[in-house]
């Protein structure tokens, strides 16, 4: 099956790297052309995750551009809804239109319990992983409205949106917030042929992922732990045997949710997650 989203355009935040540059991607495949935003610089509190850079997203563009589909880039905080609906308007008048929406950018900082989380981390995570997600729909709805065709939204929640973890307490709020959001969005629109739904990753193999901080935290007990430290602690949170999940397993169920295939499915929470919430 080829060209699930032909001749449709697709807002994608996060996209300059990992799983919003796999959307891209993946969307790109079947026929979507991209607007792709990221910040493409560092974010305060998030100093043991690399950030994603100019380059990154050039990439992102270069590999959409390789599949024969246009894409248009805007280096954009998504905190910054002024900046982020320019964005959005100048690739809608050069693409023509919008019909998707991924709103995928997010970020993890902090570790400690929630009565030790500085104020500064718990507001830099609810502003990017909460706020900039209902930031970037709001900057995308006004032109699906325009288009009178209906859509699909697509939200990046977690295995942390439908269960607890420790040491992440101000992730899980945010990502519990962003169900709320879905669910919110999909009743408001959903008279308008709109589809909003979520997806729940487990751990995900990306540089938000796989870093020094992330392998720290589920190893507590080394100084320097490696992968093969870290995969049988990751493993353990999940049904499946498997540690972590590709970025193009998340890319699938975004591309589901966007195609036709989905057309009466709104308010799903969608978990990729090898099982996780049955543990």
């Amino acid at each position: 099956m080829t060209g699930r989203v032909e001749g449709k355009v697709a807002l994608i935040s996060g996209a300059a790297r990992g799983q919003g540059r796999s959307h891209a991607v993946r969307l790109a495949q079947e026929g979507a052309d991209i607007i792709a935003v990221d910040v493409c610089k560092p974010v305060s509190g998030t100093d043991l995750i690399p950030s994603s850079t100019p380059e990154d997203l050039a990439e992102t563009a270069d590999l959409v551009k390789g599949l024969g589909r246009r894409i248009v880039t805007a280096e954009v905080d998504v905190r910054d809804f002024d900046a982020l609906s320019a964005a959005v308007d100048s690739g809608v008048e050069q693409l023509g239109r919008l019909d998707i929406i991924s709103a995928g950018a997010g970020i993890g900082n902090g570790g400690a319990t929630l009565d030790k989380t500085s104020e500064e981390d718990w507001t830099t995570m609810i502003d990017i992983n909460l706020a900039g997600v209902w930031k970037t729909v709001k900057a995308g709805v006004p032109h699906i409205l325009s288009g009178g065709n209906g859509g699909s939204i697509i939200l990046t929640s977690s295995v942390g949106g439908l269960k607890a973890y420790p040491n992440t307490g101000h992730y899980v709020a945010a990502k519990h917030g962003v169900v709320g959001l879905m669910r919110a969005f999909a009743v408001e629109l959903g008279q308008h042929n709109i589809r909003v739904n979520s997806v729940h990753p487990t751990n995900v193999n990306t540089p938000m992922f796989m870093n020094e901080g992330t392998m720290k935290m589920f190893r507590p007990d080394l100084e320097s732990p490696t992968i093969e430290d870290f995969k049988p602690v990751a493993q353990f949170m999940h049904v499946l045997p498997i540690g972590w999940v590709e970025p193009v397993d998340i890319s699938n169920a975004v591309l589901f949710l966007a195609s036709d295939e989905a057309r009466y499915i709104t308010g799903l929470t969608m978990t990729v997650d090898g099982g996780s919430t049955l543990k």
